[in-house]
């Protein structure tokens, strides 16, 4: 029996049972709409630099686009433009784009933040490397580079060989800015961070206390910024981009990552993937979540125990079975590099039977493995009270931040892009989505536990399958040709469900080899946001637990 679908929500205004009526959308808007556009995934609006607000709202509110999955800034020879890529966590399928140009000289217009929380964060990191300026944005600095940092570097204009500036700080006085409430002189200001083993990364948490309780946080990013998307934009569509993904959750999605670039690539280039190799792709990218959640397990429990030789081990060695696996697969324990448009770079290793025994005896001894996660973890009378009602976030404020993956799942929000816009050969094999509703860090852990028992009936139906696969039929890879080009001024946005969320990338192409623009959306980035609103009210452990039970990593946040 395979997966059903959702039905498709129709009380929204401009909404029909075949989908997003776009015509009846421009009526909605009226005259803020001043031009129409075709994207790939979604019909973009064009729209006034000052109507941001009140056409974001009406989407929001009257046509049901409560998910803000992603904002994307670019830079064009005559303009700069900002799009606000809007979803519903009810059926992310129904997509609309709202595209707001501004002029060379003054790029700027009304922030989006007012509406969606998400777009914070979003249009900081447009100002950051676009400078594209946002009024009333209610915290509009950098966000990924220095303070000091001079000019933008995905701007047209950007001189790379100018001076950088670096703020010279041994003299200054390390009590100056301490953060204290003008209102209550008795708050300290402390940091958590960038170099702390709870901080999954080079993160830095600017916290201000009163008493032993959270007044406030700001997470500061940009330690591991690598200019990702600025070398996709230099790499070629066919060959060069490809081994990008792997690095950006470099712990072990590789190939849930390599998966959102190849199908926002492969819908921009109208590329058909062979269903053998859809089999393939689907069941190497739920070993990746299950190495991915078996390691968020582990170090959450190091964050939480503080217990280097139980929890943290038994995690780390079912994780290292599956890396065999994907080994054996991909010739790579990290850097798969294995996923190529159209399909996948080789077929399964031989004898092939022997590989099936392998992950067979895998699935076969992972009920009891997790019956001992159980024990050791989510039934321990410590772990309970450190985590139970600890970092609450509520199904409103996940839609707000654009929370996704367990984050989302954890509070109850029934979203996940393998059933709500189906990709791969997920809606033609029989699993459950998992969500639970206690809103809390407990609720995040049983949700990836949870998942390992779906991923793992994914994998065997998967074994299933390709065991029976007649020989002359295991097509790997489409004929794609050497050189991809794209039709000029082709944009899509596409996102599959990475082991931590909604992973999308956003294309624009100009007709040559190289996209013109390339956007990643991360969940983490997201996901990150939400932190200080767990946090508040809380203690400096919880806080730590909070974190832990997000699942980020730096080398995605930050890109």
């Amino acid at each position: 029996m395979s997966l059903e679908k959702r039905t498709p929500v129709v009380d929204d205004v401009g909404v029909t049972e075949d989908g997003v009526d776009y015509d009846a959308l421009a009526d909605l808007l009226g005259d803020s709409v001043i031009d129409r556009e075709e994207h790939v995934n979604a019909d973009g609006f064009v729209i006034r630099p000052d109507d941001v607000q009140s056409v974001l709202r009406t989407l929001k509110e009257d046509a049901g686009f409560d998910h803000c999955s992603c904002v994307t800034a670019q830079d064009y020879d005559d303009r700069y433009e900002s799009i606000y890529h809007l979803k519903k966590y009810r059926d992310p399928t129904q997509e609309v784009s709202v595209v707001v140009p501004t002029p060379k000289e003054d790029p700027r217009h009304q922030t989006g933040s007012e509406v969606y929380e998400t777009a914070n964060w979003h249009e900081r990191e447009a100002y950051d490397l676009v400078g594209i300026e946002y009024d009333d944005h209610p915290d509009l600095r950098r966000i990924l580079l220095p303070e000091t940092w001079q000019g933008h570097p995905l701007s047209g204009d950007f001189n790379q060989d100018q001076p950088q500036i670096v703020s010279l700080r041994e003299h200054a006085n390390p009590l100056q800015d301490d953060k204290q409430s003008p209102d209550d002189p008795d708050t300290m200001f402390i940091n958590i961070g960038p170099h702390h083993p709870a901080t999954h990364g080079v993160l830095h948490v600017k916290t201000v206390l009163d008493g032993e309780q959270i007044v406030d946080i700001d997470p500061d990013i940009g330690y591991l910024h690598r200019c990702e998307e600025q070398m996709c934009q230099q790499g070629t569509y066919r060959h060069q981009i490809m081994p990008y993904p792997d690095r950006w959750d470099y712990i072990s999605a590789g190939i849930l990552n390599e998966w959102a670039y190849a199908r926002a690539a492969e819908d921009l280039a109208d590329i058909e993937v062979p269903e053998y190799a859809q089999v393939i792709r689907t069941m190497s990218a739920e070993m990746c979540r299950i190495a991915s959640h078996s390691l968020a397990l582990a170090t959450f429990a190091l964050d939480v125990f503080g217990d280097f030789t139980a929890v943290f081990q038994y995690g780390i060695r079912d994780r290292e079975i599956v890396q065999d696996l994907l080994e054996d697969l991909t010739g790579q324990r990290l850097m798969f590099n294995y996923l190529r448009l159209g399909g996948v770079a080789w077929d399964l290793p031989e004898p092939r039977e022997e590989y099936f025994e392998k992950i067979r005896d895998f699935l076969e001894d992972l009920p009891e493995k997790l019956a001992e996660y159980h024990d050791l973890v989510t039934g321990n009378e410590i772990f309970q009270m450190r985590c139970v009602d600890t970092g609450i976030l509520t199904p409103e404020m996940v839609k707000d931040y654009g929370a996704t993956g367990p984050v989302a799942r954890g509070s109850g929000v029934d979203y996940d892009l393998r059933r709500d816009d189906p990709y791969g050969y997920y809606d033609e094999l029989d699993w459950d989505v998992v969500t639970e509703d206690g809103c809390d860090n407990f609720s995040r852990v049983l949700v990836r536990l949870r998942e390992l028992e779906e991923s793992a009936r994914i994998i065997e139906q998967c074994v299933d399958l390709l065991e029976e696969w007649p020989e002359d039929d295991r097509t790997i890879q489409a004929n794609v040709p050497r050189t991809l080009k794209p039709d000029p001024d082709r944009e899509i946005y596409r996102a599959v469900e990475g082991a931590k969320g909604e992973l999308g990338i956003y294309i624009r192409s100009d007709g040559t080899d190289k996209p013109a623009r390339f956007k990643i959306r991360s969940p983490c980035f997201s996901n990150l946001q939400s932190l200080a609103e767990m946090s508040e009210g809380e203690y400096i452990p919880d806080m730590i637990a909070s974190l832990g039970s997000l699942d980020i990593v730096l080398g995605e946040v930050d890109r």
